[in-house]
């Protein structure tokens, strides 16, 4: 059925983006792109539900180059003008499409037609000095579009926009989640209604359903399954595990060390999670180049996403960051810590493995607790999770063999204090997420036996938490020896430097020097944050409008009214001073009737 309808739409498509497809190696449709590209071409907009790694990118590209080519035939294409704008989630998406874009617009027949990457972490006047030399396509994050329309002193995007003819929204329900709503809704306001839109992700919410009805007229709804029962990729095989914490990091290793795989990735539940193993698990798996991923990287996530695909026997650590959209190739393994904290993120997880037709495969381990997120994950998400147990791959777990692994890390913890701080804040934050899982009513914090997963961290000791009760203590496996804390040094001499001077502090006053605390605030997403900004301003514009109307003073004392009886000795004042100047009294007579006044 693919083939035929590639046979009719072929013939549709002109020459420079027929052979750019073909010299991508696209010889034929998939599903998606079958019955997305021909509803595009003709001018409908197009709501697409796929699954992941299903080759949504090129069910818009082609459209979208299609219709500047039948543009230009009419009227040439202006320089000032954006016809075609493409909304991404992340930086990393926006990169990656962006990309895709110019391998076609290589073609010597497309090289006329400019294109504009426009996202966060970099400076704002590079993307209007970009758009100002033009622009016809735009790929973009919400936060720096909407600051960009927001930017008329040097750049008027909001005209550049008028002739918009091509809008995408890509992963839009990632969009809505990471909070940019009203973005969105704004950034609609800004673009013309006759427009053709393509709004395209991997599972349907009721948000997205409400910026359909809010955003497209009259939409084709397009959901492309390529098995009814399932939800991830036929050749995607996603495997679970039960397993006891303490042995959890014993299993992933030996399971990591039995395959041959050119890359992986391995999903961890939060920032700091990812920064301590990345400094624990080269020591276990040496043959393995190790990178480490996560959001709070700004300026370097490129250049390591980079350096991973052009790396072989490898493995990515890595938070939600890298689930959604980006397109690795020979992904063969996609390894998990534990359940993300949203069902719907397993699927996209899961599908960086198996994509564009490949075979790939995933692994969950699971809690003895946890055993009944197979059967929910199953009917919520249909994602069937095959039994690992079923395999010859096992892990033999002694005492001396866990001993063995802890007293490694357990060193490196002692020779360094940077890694020290890291485990406690890994475990720290690990336990927070946990608490925060949308399925919190199978993943219950009080059925985590918390002093096994802090032996499975390899921690020093247990950090101060109100969730660890005596239970957990007395399940905690420590280091074999009493540990003076304090006498663990940092590698980094100046850190240590600051750190012995404190303690030397601390010992004299028994306070610890620190700096004043810092209110913690939790992460808002731009949206959010811009208009709390723009709130405090107006309620400081209040506060000094209504000490101007109450006479309020500068330094905020209000003035006192001055009485008449103080007015006419002020005057009495004045006059006695002029009689002196003019010498009618002398100085004596001066200073017995102003001393009398008072």
């Amino acid at each position: 059925m693919v083939n035929k309808i590639w046979s009719k739409v072929q013939p549709t498509l002109s020459q420079p983006v027929l052979n750019c497809v073909k010299k991508q190696g696209f010889d034929t449709m998939t599903p998606v792109q079958a019955a997305v590209i021909p509803l595009l071409i003709t001018c409908k907009d197009v709501v697409a539900e796929a699954v992941t790694g299903s080759g949504k990118t090129l069910a818009f590209v082609v459209p979208l180059l299609e219709m500047l080519l039948k543009k230009e035939k009419d009227v040439p294409l202006r320089k000032d003008f954006v016809y075609a704008v493409i909304i991404s989630p992340t930086r990393e998406l926006a990169t990656q499409i962006y990309k895709v874009v110019e391998l076609f617009l290589e073609e010597p027949q497309l090289t006329h037609i400019t294109i504009s990457l426009l996202v966060g972490g970099q400076p704002i006047d590079k993307n209007v000095e970009s758009l100002r030399k033009g622009s016809h396509i735009a790929v973009c994050t919400p936060g720096r579009l909407m600051d960009l329309l927001s930017e008329r002193k040097q750049l008027n995007l909001a005209g550049r926009l008028k002739e918009l003819e091509f809008l995408v929204l890509d992963e839009a329900d990632r969009i809505l989640d990471l909070g940019f709503s009203t973005t969105l809704t704004t950034i609609l306001q800004y673009i013309p209604r006759q427009r053709r839109t393509g709004l395209f992700s991997a599972t349907q919410t009721k948000e997205l359903q409400d910026l359909v009805r809010a955003g497209l007229r009259n939409p084709v709804v397009v959901s492309v399954k390529e098995k009814s029962t399932i939800s991830t990729p036929i050749l995607l095989k996603n495997y679970y595990v039960i397993v006891e914490p303490q042995d959890k990091l014993l299993f992933l290793l030996n399971f990591i060390r039995n395959r041959q795989m050119v890359r992986g990735l391995f999903f961890l539940p939060t920032c700091a999670c990812v920064d301590y193993w990345a400094d624990i698990l080269p020591f276990f798996l040496p043959d393995k180049k190790i990178f480490a991923i996560h959001g709070k990287m700004k300026q370097k996530r490129s250049k390591i996403i980079e350096k991973f695909r052009e790396t072989d026997n490898t493995i990515l650590l890595c938070t939600d960051l890298m689930a959604r959209g980006l397109d690795i190739p020979s992904v063969e393994w996609v390894v998990q810590w534990e359940p993300p904290s949203s069902p719907a993120a397993l699927v996209h997880r899961a599908g960086r493995a198996a994509r564009a037709g490949a075979a790939g495969s995933s692994l969950l381990p699971l809690l003895p607790a946890e055993d009944a997120y197979v059967p929910f994950v199953r009917a919520n998400q249909r994602v069937h999770l095959r039994d690992w147990r079923a395999s010859a791959d096992r892990i033999q777990v002694t005492p001396k063999l866990q001993q063995k692994v802890l007293s490694i890390i357990h060193e490196q913890q002692l020779k360094d204090r940077a890694v020290f701080d890291k485990a406690q804040r890994a475990f720290v934050s690990h336990i927070r997420a946990y608490t925060k899982h949308e399925c919190n009513l199978l993943l219950q914090i009080k059925e985590l036996p918390l002093g096994h997963i802090a032996t499975s961290y390899g921690l020093l000791k247990l950090p101060l938490m109100p969730e660890i009760k005596q239970e957990h203590k007395d399940q905690f496996v420590g280091p074999s020896k009493d540990i003076d804390f304090n006498s663990i040094p940092y590698k980094d001499k100046q850190k240590e430097a600051s750190r012995l001077q404190k303690l030397q502090e601390y010992n004299k006053t028994g306070v610890w020097p620190s700096k004043k605390k810092k209110k913690m605030t939790q992460t808002q997403p731009w949206e959010h944050a811009k208009q709390n900004k723009e709130e405090r301003k107006q309620r400081k514009k209040k506060r000094k409008e209504l000490k101007q109307g109450s006479g309020v003073g500068k330094k905020g004392k209000r003035r006192r009214a001055v009485t008449e009886a103080e007015l006419a000795e002020l005057a009495a004042d004045v006059a006695l001073l002029k009689k002196l100047k003019k010498r009618k009294i002398s100085q004596q007579q001066f200073d017995e009737q102003f001393d009398g006044d008072k």
